[in-house]
């Protein structure tokens, strides 16, 4: 047995097959996600080392990071060998790389198209369980200058304080607005509520010479654009 759980030990594999020593001599492109997760937790248990561990707690989302992105501590703590310190450092580094996405977006700065909106606030509402309203502020030339968040749990048109959103717009110098909100239960059809929103914001901000160019809705894979399909 002593054998058995020493052999399953990463210190005792071939060099080219030990995480750490791969992604150095080979480059981190190389690597499993089982193989980069096993990195940050280092060890497994006594029946399974660190890559095997993560490979099984990779299956139980079905190999999809943004899934595993979604597990809160306690739940990678229900894993054989995964303790609390373990459990944060997985979690810190899918945060990390979620906002890096999202930074990576920003960076463009430009609103090309809804595809660009869509890329731009998927890593921050695409994958929440609840639902979140944003504004994004543009000027003339489509350059973010600004996101906020407009409501969070729910939408209805009575959460919407359009004196507060043009307010906003004026005090930024945005010339435009892009509304955008995600839907948790994965539809991509807009509700009656969000037309209503939609309609409401674009006739206020008409009154002061700003244009509503876009409202999208966000999944996490997907999004509806009423500009696409001509309902602004």
């Amino acid at each position: 047995m002593q054998e058995k759980r020493a052999s399953l030990s990463i210190k005792n594999w071939s060099q080219g097959d030990q995480p750490r020593e791969k992604l150095l001599n080979k480059g981190r492109e190389v690597l499993s996600d089982a193989e980069l997760v096993a990195i940050l937790i280092g060890s497994g248990n006594k029946d399974e080392s660190a890559v095997a561990l993560c490979k099984r707690i990779l299956a139980s989302v079905g190999n999809n990071l943004s899934k595993l992105g979604r597990l809160s501590t306690t739940q990678l703590m229900d894993f054989k060998g995964v303790g609390e310190a373990k459990a944060v450092s997985i979690a810190a580094a899918l945060e990390l790389g979620r906002r890096r996405r999202g930074e990576e977006a920003l960076e463009k700065n430009k609103i090309t198209s809804s595809e660009s909106v869509f890329e731009l606030m998927q890593p921050k509402i695409g994958e929440l369980e609840h639902e979140e309203f944003w504004i994004i502020y543009v000027n003339n030339s489509n350059k973010v200058i600004q996101k906020n968040q407009l409501s969070k749990g729910g939408i209805t048109g009575t959460l919407v304080d359009v004196r507060l959103v043009l307010k906003n717009a004026l005090e930024v110098g945005a010339t435009g607005l892009i509304l955008t909100h995600n839907h948790p239960s994965g539809t991509l059809k807009p509700s009656a509520a969000d037309k209503q929103i939609t309609n409401k914001l674009k006739k206020a901000a008409e009154s002061i010479d700003i244009k509503v160019l876009d409202h999208l809705i966000i999944t996490e894979k997907a999004y509806f654009s009423f500009a696409d399909r001509s309902l602004l």
